[in-house]
């Protein structure tokens, strides 16, 4: 285990802005990640565990503690299983998108939606991360973890984590308790891909034939790419944490009270297939709808100009500039729509 000691965080998020670790370790193996575990107990040191650093926003202060770095790396790709899935076991430091493209070239249906996607394996159980239709909770199998209760390693069954929206055990009932080490994903070999979210049927449109995995994978790294939330080192509108909100789930009541206070305004709340099946509606329809157009800055913040929900860090920002204009966004959206707005990332020492 290689200790470091006042590691700057800004550089290893997608957004860049916060302060340094006092403690740093990058664990590629399991016994890394122990050691790790131990130094942090032994000196009662609060402990993060840090994956590709995109859904996160750390405070400027940094972190006072242990900031533990999990980079264990290695796709595998098992033998079918009973039910002729593909099995594939990938360490929790691997790059989710390139777990995507082994998948899909390997013909297996069920993450090719989640193309593009920053960050790594690891942090995709955590808030159960989805797009386009699908969600890492519809393929997981199970999930490999170091339990800091008993400082055991445990395998964990997709229903033993509790997914739903955006969230998990990981996220909620059992926040802090385990450091996920390894995954392993169920994929259907041959799978017809998943095109019900409406960028990905405009963009097939007029074809007359099924797409290929491979061909919605590069359709769904295209649209992300056209909404600035592919990362392209350089491009300002990618210096950012993703989507910074979550889609509001809403009661009947919710809803009925939204729409009437949208048809006051002369406007009408947009249904999509997929989140109304849910009773989601678009934060991105509230956001812009408050004030927050694409574009819009705030000193050395901003919302990208390809996203309405991707709160940018367009160059020199702190981590207090991008809360404040998070609080901005949540109050007005609340004000006029009758709505608290979830925010989507971590953060981190506050």
């Amino acid at each position: 285990m290689l200790l470091q000691e006042n590691v700057a965080l800004a550089p290893l998020t997608t957004i860049k802005v916060g302060g340094a670790a006092r403690y740093f370790v990058e664990a590629k193996t399991v016994s890394d990640v122990q050691e790790a575990v131990t130094f942090a107990q032994s000196r009662n040191l609060p402990l993060f565990v840090l994956g590709g650093g995109s859904n996160l926003v750390v405070a400027d202060a940094g972190w006072p503690g242990l900031i533990l770095k999990v980079a264990l790396p290695g796709i595998e790709k098992r033998s079918a299983s009973e039910d002729g899935k593909i099995l594939f076991d990938v360490g929790a430091g691997e790059a989710w998108d390139r777990f995507v493209w082994h998948a899909v070239m390997a013909q297996g249906g069920g993450v090719e939606c989640l193309s593009g996607i920053p960050g790594s394996v690891g942090g995709t159980p955590v808030q159960n991360v989805g797009a386009y239709g699908q969600e890492v909770a519809d393929t997981i199998e199970s999930v490999q973890v170091f339990d800091l209760q008993n400082l055991q390693v445990r395998d964990l069954c997709n229903e033993a984590c509790g997914f739903s929206y955006r969230t998990s055990i990981f996220n909620t009932t059992e926040r802090g308790r385990f450091i996920i080490l390894r995954a392993s994903y169920a994929l259907t070999p041959g799978a017809a891909p998943n095109i019900s979210y409406a960028d990905l049927k405009r963009h097939f449109e007029g074809r007359d034939y099924t797409p290929s995995l491979a061909e919605t994978r590069e359709a769904v790294r295209h649209i992300r790419a056209i909404k600035g939330m592919l990362i392209v080192p350089g491009e300002p509108d990618c210096q950012s944490a993703g989507s910074f909100f979550k889609n509001p789930v809403l009661s009947e009541g919710q809803h009925e009270e939204l729409k009437k206070r949208a048809s006051a305004r002369g406007l009408t709340v947009p249904s999509y297939p997929a989140l109304a099946k849910s009773k989601k509606v678009s934060a991105a329809w509230l956001v812009e709808r408050s004030g927050f157009a694409k574009g819009y800055e705030l000193g050395h913040v901003g919302i990208s100009s390809k996203h309405a929900l991707a709160i940018v860090n367009r160059g020199g920002a702190t981590a207090t500039e991008v809360l404040a204009l998070k609080d901005q966004i949540q109050q007005r959206v609340e004000e006029i729509w009758g709505i608290r707005l979830e925010p989507e990332p971590v953060m981190v020492g506050f």
